[in-house]
């Protein structure tokens, strides 16, 4: 009789090929999810700076790191505003932002409120933040009050202090219940 082994070897290879086929669909690959993010922090606080100057500091509870855009997607956030002397100024809250780290600037969502310490109020559901301009802008419809004022409309676009404001169709009433241009009483 001839060696053995060989057959029986062949034999348990034919087994297991046999075995191996059963066992249903694999997939071929693994694949990464190309929304799953690359880092997910609980907490997260980031000074936004711009040619060496201070500009805000932006909290959130989680931020999601998508390395391969340099977008950050947050949610809950608050920024601080800063002004050129480096004290805070107004303040940004929302439910969502998107920061975008190779300029700083960043879009947010979700009933934003933006608030001067005197007072002034934002409120809008879009805004977006030009970190480089230093300039808060919304296309949305938006209202804006200050103690008896209140004035609304489909655009604004503004330093983050109110200094400079711009409007597009503004309506609503000024100081002593004055109208704006164009109203009707």
């Amino acid at each position: 009789m001839k060696n053995p082994i060989p057959l029986v070897a062949a034999l348990m290879a034919l087994g297991l090929v046999g075995a191996c086929e059963e066992t249903g669909v694999r997939p071929t690959s693994t694949v990464q999810a190309s929304d799953s993010a690359d880092q997910v922090l609980e907490g997260f606080s980031h000074f936004v700076t711009h040619e060496g100057v201070r500009r805000s500091r932006v909290e959130a509870d989680t931020a999601f790191f998508y390395e391969g855009t340099q977008v950050t997607e947050l949610r809950n956030i608050t920024v601080v505003f800063y002004d050129i002397e480096g004290k805070e100024g107004s303040q940004l809250t929302a439910e969502r932002g998107t920061y975008r780290w190779q300029t700083g600037s960043m879009d947010a969502s979700g009933n934003v409120v933006v608030a001067a310490p005197d007072g002034r109020r934002l409120r809008t559901d879009q805004l977006r933040y030009d970190n480089p301009a230093n300039m808060i802008s919304t296309d949305t419809h938006f209202t804006f009050d200050r103690e008896a004022e209140h004035l609304e409309g489909s655009s604004f676009r503004s330093d983050p202090d109110f200094r400079n404001v711009v409007t597009d169709r503004p309506r609503g009433v000024a100081g002593d219940g004055m109208l704006l241009p164009g109203q009707a009483p």
